[in-house]
């Protein structure tokens, strides 16, 4: 399974953005997806998950009310949709895919990795 996120950029604090992370390979809706980030300075850190099926879905307590995972598996794409952004959310967020969404949310079994992109909220 190969990952490319993308839909990064600058936004203003309060304001909105939608990263996709595209898949290629047809397993691809046999994995749960996870959303990973790591500001400057930092060790990356567990943002979303969401299982193979969309049924189920983890956020850390940092994004929780604010971002929202969802997934299309016709199209091969896994959506974090992140609304009310803080200065705070500022990062290289990255996108995996493992077997469940239960142990990325725990900050493991990750088996694929895509390149990042970047998000920049400015205040």
């Amino acid at each position: 399974v190969q990952l490319q996120a993308s839909g990064g950029g600058l936004v203003q604090a309060g304001g909105s953005l939608r990263l996709s992370c595209t898949a290629s390979g047809r397993t691809f809706s046999s994995y749960a997806v996870g959303w990973f980030r790591q500001a400057p300075g930092k060790e990356r850190e567990f943002a979303a998950a969401i299982s193979w099926s969309g049924g189920t879905t983890y956020y850390a307590d940092s994004v929780k009310g604010r971002f929202t995972i969802s997934r299309d598996n016709y199209k091969n794409t896994v959506i974090l949709q992140m609304d009310s952004l803080k200065p705070e959310d500022t990062a290289v967020y990255y996108c995996a895919a493992g077997r469940t969404s239960a142990t990325m949310a725990r900050g493991y079994g990750m088996d694929y990795w895509g390149k990042g992109t970047q998000v920049t909220v400015s205040s």
